[in-house]
This record gives C-alpha cells, sequence and structure tokens, in this order.
C-alpha cells in the first residue's frame, strides 16, 4: 500500500483558499498525479486542502471524503524567549520556535519525553495527537491494516496495491509523520519541511518471511516534481527565510 501526505497549495490564509499561484500548484499536482494510481482522496474540512484536492478529484474522478482530524492544528504556545534575549509576541505555533531556544531543550528529541516540557504542559498538543492517532490508526484499519505498535499486521482483505492521498497541511502534516516514525514530535516539527503542494510518500514494507505484517517506509519528503514540470517555483510559506544556497 501507498499513502501520500499532500499539502495545501499556496495558501491565502485571509481566505482559508489559495492564492492564484496555489491554484496554478494544485492543477500542476493534479496532472501530475493523473498519471499515477489514487483509490481514495481524503482532505482536511479546511478550504486551502479542499481547493488543492480537487482537481486531483476531478482528474481520477474520485470524490473528496473530508476527515476532520486532518485539519491544522489549531493550538499556540508560548516559549520563554525573554530568557534568550528576544523580545517577541508571546503566543507560537508550536512548528516555528526560534532555534536558539528548541535546540537547547534535550526533551524535544526524545520521542517519550517531549511531552513532559512545560511547553506543552497545558495538554492541548498531546490532546490534537490524540485525536491524530486515533484517526490514523482507524483510518489504516479500514484498509486491511491494524496497528501494533510501530508494526502492522496486514488482514486477508487488505488491498496492498492501494494507493490513498491524504490533502493536509504543514504542522498537521510533520505530526503525522512523527506518529508514524516514532519520532519525537517537536524534532519533526522544527526539521522537516513540506513546501506547498509537496507529496510526501509512504509504503507498507514487508519483510519476509512475515508477509502478514508490515511497517511504514517514508521513501519520499516534500516532493515538488510537478512544480518543476510546470515550471513553477517552490513557495517558500512557512518558512522563515530563504534556504540559503
Amino acid at each position: 500500500m501507498k499513502i501520500l501526505i499532500i499539502r495545501h497549495g499556496d495558501p491565502d490564509y485571509a481566505l482559508d483558499s489559495l492564492t492564484p499561484r496555489g491554484f496554478k500548484e494544485a492543477e500542476a499536482l493534479a496532472e501530475w498525479l493523473g498519471k499515477r494510481r489514487i483509490d481514495h482522496i481524503y482532505a482536511s474540512p479546511l478550504g486551502r486542502a479542499q481547493r488543492t484536492a480537487e482537481p486531483t478529484a476531478k482528474v481520477h474522478g474520485l470524490k473528496i471524503e473530508t476527515l476532520d482530524w486532518l485539519a491544522e492544528i489549531p493550538i499556540s504556545v508560548k516559549p520563554p524567549y525573554k530568557e534568550f534575549g528576544i523580545d517577541a509576541e508571546p503566543n507560537f505555533c508550536p512548528w516555528n520556535m526560534q532555534p536558539r531556544f528548541w535546540t537547547k531543550q534535550p526533551d524535544f528529541y526524545d520521542s517519550k519525553d517531549w511531552s513532559s516540557n512545560p511547553l506543552y504542559k497545558d495538554g492541548a498538543v498531546q490532546k490534537k495527537m490524540k485525536e491524530i492517532d486515533e484517526g490514523w490508526y482507524n483510518l489504516m484499519l479500514k484498509w486491511g491494516y491494524k496497528r501494533n505498535g510501530q508494526i502492522y499486521d496486514i488482514s486477508s482483505q487488505a488491498d496492498r496495491s492501494a494507493v490513498i492521498a491524504l490533502f493536509c497541511h504543514l504542522g498537521l502534516g510533520n505530526a503525522l509523520i512523527s506518529r508514524i516514525t516514532g519520532a519525537a514530535l517537536p524534532l519533526v516539527w522544527q526539521t522537516l519541511f513540506l513546501a506547498c503542494s509537496s507529496v510526501t510518500t509512504l509504503y507498507t514494507e514487508v519483510y519476509p518471511p512475515f508477509h502478514n505484517q508490515c511497517h511504514m517506509r517514508l521513501v519520499g519528503l516534500s516532493d515538488v516534481s510537478h512544480l518543476a514540470l510546470a515550471g513553477l517555483e517552490t513557495s517558500s510559506s512557512g518558512l522563515h527565510s530563504l534556504l540559503e544556497e
């Protein structure tokens, strides 16, 4: 089985839609994905994810199934920036923190201890992660893959060649990658970037002789080949500055 995690196109946050550039990205993505198999399309209920998914759904003749748990994470955190001599607003989304702060938090690198950091003491992030965890568990179960720790038991009814696409967001997409891989959530949030309209690919990999079990293998991160083919530049939305060459 193949799972595609797709971030929405260049966003118009004020309208919860896409910019003219974002609509071009969505069309280029649909043309690229139109040459590939997709069996089912899921999307966040937010407009920018829905608008991105629509051209691909049209190309494949598929309906979009909306999953509420794929919505972006509406949570802010309050890093103690003043301790680092930084005068800034008190509230930030949890994946846009100053490197001079988060790199000095040892528990941010630990897959279990990160949730004990004072930054997450109100439990809002853990609550959202539980929602993502349950949503992912039930989605995979629907396709015949029952999670058993970091391994999945494959039912005899599972379509092992199925391809599903999940249209979502930067923070949510990285949170899902964290859950699937078992990597520490803050570390994934701060070090992995999913570009607008990018495709991140996971396979259900089977290790013989255990043909009825698999694990998730990330084989492609933030692929924007469709933009290059369409002559479009990659949006920097979500980055604090342009990448240094």
